[in-house]
C-alpha cells in the first residue's frame, strides 16, 4: 500500500498528521455473495425484461409530435375564425370586401365544400395512421445482455446498448407527459451517441423497468414479475394517481437505502452561490457594458445585438436554479440515485464504477461561505462540454464541507473512507507545505505565482488525488481501476527549472486530471506508481458485475510497494505512455 504520505527519495519526509489509510479492501472490490434474488430489491416487478418485444405508452406519438400537430391545427382554426362566423352568419359589406379573393370563397363559389372536407379528413386520418404506426412499429426489447430499440416506418432503425457497459439510467419527467403519467427513460451506455432512450413509458413502469435493468446489469439472475399491487379504479382513481405521482418525493422510499437524501439543499445557499457565480458576473459585465454604450452614445439600437445574449445567460441562470431546487442525492443498492428538478423533474442511477474522475472545486466568491461543487467524468454522451453537458456532471451544485464529505462517500465509498478522510480535506482547504501531499518545489514559483506551495499529489491504496489552483481551489480524484494511461511531459521552461508535468487519462469529459510544475524525480516516481496501481486494481475489479458471485477462491491482491524513484536519465521523458494493463474484467466506461 503507498502511504498517503509518500515523497520520492531526497525529499523532505511528510508530516506525521498524514493518515494511513485501511489495510483492508475496498468495499466495492470485495467478493460479494452470490444474490438469493428473494429479497424484493432483487426481484423483477414488470415482465419487460422478459427478452421478448414490448410497445411503449399508447400515447407516444402525442408526446413526441402530435401536441405540435395539435397546436398547428388550434392555430389554423383560430385564424379562420372570423371567416367561419362571416360565412355563416352573416357580416356587413366592409367584412365581405376584407376577405375578397379568400381561398374559402373559391371552394364556396365551385360548389367545392364537400371535396375539401374529404381532402381535410383525409389528411387527419393519414396522420392518425401514422401516428399509430409510428407507436406500433417502435418496439423494444430486453435481454440478459442488450437493450435493443426497433423504430421507423419507412427507414428503419435499430439501436442496441449492452448491459455491461450502462453508465447511468436516467428518468425525465416533463410537465405535459407527467400529467398524463409517463415518463421518459433513458439508458447512458458508453460511447459518443451511443445512448438509448425509450420515450415514452408508465411512469410507475419506468421506475420498475431502471430497477430490472440494473438488476441484469449487476450479474443477479431474475425472477418472475411480480403481480403488481391494482390501483384504485375509475376517473377518481386515476385522478388520485396522477396527484399522488406530481406530489411524491424524488427519492422513492422504497428503492433506496437511505430514504432521505444525504444532501438538503437549502434555498438561500442556491440562489446566493448562483448570483456569486462567473456566469452572473458575466451578465452583470454585459449589462454594465450596454448601459454605459447607451448613455455615451444614445443609441438603443445596442440593445437589439445584446438582447439575446442576455436572455439566454439569464435563462441559463434561472433554469439551474429551479433544476436544483428538489436536489437530491441517496444510496441505493444499485447505485447512487440522483434527482433533479421542480416541475418537469429528472432522476437518474450511477450504477456502482461508472464514476471515472472526480472535481472538487471552490471558485473565489464561494470561499467566504465554504461553499463546494462536486463534477464528475463519466463514459456517456451527457459528458459533453457546453451548458448542458455541464448539467449532467455536475452531481453536487452547491454544499458545504459536510455535503461534500456525504456525497463522496456515495460516489468513492473506497476512497472517502474514515481513515483517508483527513488527508482528502487537506487537499480541499489546506494551503500546502508539510500536509501529506508532494508539493510544488519553491522553484516553481516562477510559473505558479500563488499557488506553488498547494500545487501537489498524494497517491493513496484506491486513488490518486491532485490538488490544484490557490484563488479558485480543486482537487481531483481518480479511482485507479478507472484511469486509462499517464502521460509525463517536460518543455524546454519545465526542463530548465527541472520540473514536468503529470497527466492521467480517463474518459473525456469536463475534467482533465493534471498536475503541473513538480519536480522531476517525483514526477517520475508519480508516473511508476500510478501505472502500478492501475494494472493491480483493474485486475481486482469486479464493479461492472456488482451482484454476481466472485470466483470461489480467488486471491486478493497484494498492495503494491511504495514505489522507489528511478535513476535520473539523460534526457527528460516526454509524453511517455503508461504500460498496457493485462487482460481484465469489461470496463464499464473503455
Amino acid at each position: 500500500m503507498t502511504d498517503p504520505g509518500w515523497a520520492p527519495p531526497g525529499a523532505d519526509a511528510p508530516d506525521s498528521r498524514a493518515a494511513e489509510p485501511s489495510a483492508t479492501a475496498p468495499a466495492t472490490a470485495a467478493p460479494v455473495a452470490a444474490p438469493t434474488v428473494q429479497a424484493a430489491r432483487a426481484a423483477a416487478v414488470t415482465d419487460f425484461a422478459d427478452g421478448e418485444w414490448h410497445r411503449l405508452h399508447p400515447a407516444t406519438p402525442l408526446f413526441r409530435g402530435g401536441i405540435a400537430f395539435i397546436a398547428i391545427i388550434g392555430l389554423i382554426i383560430s385564424n379562420l375564425r372570423e371567416r367561419a362566423i362571416e360565412l355563416f352568419v352573416g357580416g356587413s359589406p366592409e367584412a365581405e370586401r376584407e376577405f375578397e379573393g379568400d381561398p374559402i370563397d373559391f371552394i364556396v363559389e365551385q360548389n367545392l365544400v364537400l371535396a375539401a372536407l374529404g381532402i381535410t379528413l383525409g389528411v387527419l386520418l393519414l396522420c392518425v395512421l401514422a401516428f399509430w404506426l409510428s407507436w406500433r412499429l417502435h418496439t423494444f426489447r430486453i435481454t440478459d445482455e442488450v437493450v435493443e430499440v426497433r423504430s421507423g416506418i419507412l427507414f428503419r432503425t435499430n439501436r442496441k446498448g449492452r448491459l455491461d457497459r450502462i453508465q447511468g439510467i436516467n428518468i425525465a419527467r416533463p410537465i405535459v407527459p407527467r400529467l398524463f403519467g409517463a415518463a421518459k427513460l433513458e439508458i447512458s451506455v458508453a460511447g459518443n451517441d451511443a445512448n438509448v432512450p425509450l420515450s415514452y413509458l408508465g411512469s410507475r413502469d419506468a421506475d420498475a423497468l431502471r430497477r430490472d435493468i440494473l438488476t441484469l446489469a449487476s450479474g443477479a439472475r431474475r425472477e418472475a414479475a411480480a403481480d403488481a399491487p391494482a390501483g384504485p379504479g375509475g376517473p377518481a382513481g386515476l385522478l388520485e394517481t396522477r396527484v399522488g405521482e406530481l406530489l411524491a418525493p424524488e427519492l422513492d422510499p422504497a428503492l433506496v437505502a437511505e430514504p432521505a437524501s444525504v444532501v438538503r439543499m437549502h434555498p438561500g445557499r442556491l440562489i446566493g452561490s448562483t448570483l456569486l457565480s462567473e456566469t452572473t458576473l458575466i451578465l452583470v459585465a454585459v449589462v454594465i457594458g450596454l448601459i454605459v454604450t447607451i448613455v455615451t452614445t444614445g443609441e438603443l439600437f445596442a440593445i437589439i445585438g445584446v438582447l439575446p445574449a442576455v436572455l439566454g445567460i439569464g435563462g441559463f441562470l434561472v433554469t439551474r436554479i429551479t433544476r436544483s431546487l428538489r436536489y437530491s442525492i441517496a444510496a441505493t443498492p444499485d447505485g447512487v440515485r440522483v434527482g433533479f428538478g421542480l416541475l418537469s423533474t429528472t432522476n437518474e442511477t450511477l450504477p456502482p464504477g461508472r464514476i471515472h474522475s472526480v472535481k472538487v472545486s471552490q471558485p473565489l466568491l464561494w470561499r467566504p461561505f465554504g461553499w463546494w461543487q462536486i463534477a464528475v467524468n463519466r463514459a456517456s454522451r451527457s459528458s459533453a462540454q457546453g451548458a448542458a453537458g455541464q448539467q449532467q456532471t455536475t452531481i453536487l451544485p452547491v454544499g458545504d464541507l459536510a455535503d461534500v464529505q456525504a456525497v463522496l462517500r456515495l460516489l468513492l465509498p473506497e476512497v472517502a473512507t474514515v481513515e483517508l478522510q483527513p488527508i482528502i480535506e487537506r487537499g480541499m482547504v489546506s494551503r500546502g507545505r508539510d500536509d501529506g501531499f508532494v508539493n510544488s518545489p519553491r522553484r516553481a514559483r516562477w510559473l505558479r505565482w500563488f499557488s506553488q506551495p498547494r500545487n501537489g499529489f498524494a497517491v493513496l491504496e484506491p486513488a490518486v488525488l491532485l490538488r490544484t489552483g490557490a484563488i479558485w481551489r480543486a482537487l481531483t480524484i481518480v479511482p485507479f481501476p478507472r484511469m486509462q494511461s499517464a502521460a509525463v511531459r517536460q518543455g524546454p521552461l519545465l526542463r530548465r527549472l527541472n520540473l514536468a508535468a503529470v497527466s492521467v487519462h480517463t474518459v473525456s469529459g469536463p475534467i482533465t486530471p493534471a498536475i503541473g510544475a513538480v519536480d522531476r524525480d517525483a514526477a517520475l516516481a508519480l508516473f511508476d506508481a500510478v501505472a502500478v496501481a492501475a494494472i493491480r486494481t483493474a485486475q481486482a475489479d469486479t464493479t461492472h458485475r456488482w451482484r454476481s458471485a466472485a470466483p470461489a477462491g480467488a486471491p486478493s491482491p497484494e498492495p503494491a510497494p511504495a514505489p522507489a524513484a528511478p535513476p535520473a536519465p539523460a534526457a527528460p521523458t516526454v509524453d511517455a505512455p503508461a504500460p498496457a494493463a493485462p487482460p481484465a474484467p469489461p470496463e464499464p466506461g473503455a
